[in-house]
């Protein structure tokens, strides 16, 4: 009965989307604040896949309606935590009788999220660890979930989205939200990147602690740190020093490991008295092929260049192109809003001036949609960089994206001959 309930909530607020998308596609004015709200409050209680898609789109607020794009950005940091109740249901699913592991597990958790939420515990031998403990139940919904996800993700067709487009990017969603109910997998990734970055002083990842561990709990040591989005009115100081850090990590991510950290959920990162950035949660790492990242950075070199033939031939070449008649006058415009970013010097992310032109640019997207796609095998890496990159603009972050990207921009052009 429970999973009945589930999927009509479900489809109610489908349909919702649905005649929102389709009154503006008519040229109609949509409520999206009321939207907006209504997703909130059903996704919020629902947790689980919907949840987690929508606070992916939520990373996207320049393509959205910005009532929208608001009450979506609630789920990141206002999302109810379950009742204590199932929680305890899923612990002793675990462990059988909590107490045989620690002396206390704190009722109120200091973090929650679409797939799980986070308790501190502590053991009787006096050491201080989180519980990040998965709703219950979730893995038996994840699949009827997944289902009403593709029928909202089928809307995109009256955005000349092609169904083949649709059914690759949802793909590629279902199997990250499989993949981020594999706590096993996400213990390995925190000792892999443990043992990567053990000699960067800048970086502190918590320990996972196997032996109280499993399917449905992952256990790891307690890291104390101030979350980032509490850092927004910290000393400027602190504030460019984690920025700087954050994105030499993401470099080094991608074109030393060749893989991305994909959940830049706000939550999942902090930083230490001492300045160090914190990084939490590893339940979705995803690989970064070269040949990928080479065709990015030839993007990205044909944009600074404000080259629109050469920035149509980049998007031929990584699957972002069909139809006839390459949006030239959309390149261009593209090429005048990103490249200000990159100019000599120290460039301020957070100026609004290029979000706002961002936010303008958008329509017209979307209205090339039947020449312009995303790539189909990208959704959680250009997911994950757009949610990094708000990272670094929530922390006011000023760096010198020019001197950053020329090594980068020379490795490309050196593949490309």
């Amino acid at each position: 009965m429970r999973e009945r309930g589930r999927t009509r909530r479900l489809m109610g607020l489908s349909a919702r989307t649905g005649g929102a998308m389709l009154k503006t596609r008519l040229g109609g004015q949509a409520d999206w604040r009321a939207l907006g709200e209504a997703l909130f409050e059903g996704l919020s209680e629902l947790k689980g896949p919907a949840m987690k898609m929508a606070q992916m789109m939520s990373q996207w607020d320049d393509l959205l309606p910005p009532d929208l794009a608001d009450e979506l950005a609630r789920l990141q940091r206002q999302a109810d935590p379950m009742p204590w109740p199932r929680i305890h249901e899923a612990l002793e699913l675990q462990y059988g009788d909590i107490h045989t592991y620690f002396t206390e597990v704190e009722e109120t958790p200091f973090a929650s999220a679409s797939m799980g939420q986070v308790h501190k515990a502590m053991t009787h031998e006096g050491e201080a660890v989180v519980l990040k403990v998965q709703y219950p139940g979730l893995a038996d919904v994840l699949e009827n979930d997944l289902k009403q996800l593709r029928r909202i993700m089928s809307l995109g067709r009256w955005f000349k989205v092609p169904q083949a487009r649709l059914d690759a990017l949802f793909e590629e969603l279902a199997a990250g939200l499989r993949d981020e109910l594999d706590y096993q997998a996400e213990a390995n990734a925190l000792a892999r990147y443990r043992e990567r970055y053990q000699s960067d002083p800048r970086l502190v990842i918590p320990e996972p602690l196997f032996a109280l561990s499993g399917q449905h709990v992952l256990a790891m040591s307690y890291v104390s740190g101030t979350p980032l989005r509490e850092l927004e009115n910290a000393e400027d100081a602190l504030r460019q020093r984690v920025a700087a850090t954050l994105a030499d990590w993401i470099t080094q991510e991608l074109f030393t490991f060749g893989e991305l950290h994909a959940d830049p959920h706000a939550g999942n990162f902090a930083a230490d008295e001492q300045g160090r950035l914190i990084i939490y949660d590893f339940g979705a790492v995803i690989p970064v092929p070269e040949g990928r990242l080479n065709a990015m950075m030839q993007l990205l070199d044909a944009t600074l260049a404000h080259d629109p033939m050469a920035m149509d031939e980049a998007m031929a070449n990584m699957g972002g192109r069909q139809g006839q008649g390459a949006p030239l006058s959309l390149y261009c415009e593209a090429a005048e809003c990103i490249a200000p970013l990159f100019e000599p010097g120290e460039q301020d992310l957070s100026d609004v001036r290029v979000h706002r032109r961002l936010r303008e640019l958008s329509p017209k997207v979307w209205a090339a949609m039947d020449r312009l796609q995303p790539p189909a095998d990208t959704l959680l890496l250009s997911r994950a960089l757009n949610g990094h990159y708000w990272n670094l603009m929530r922390l006011k972050a000023r760096l010198n994206m020019h001197e950053r990207i020329q090594p980068l921009l020379a490795w490309a052009r050196s593949n490309s001959h």
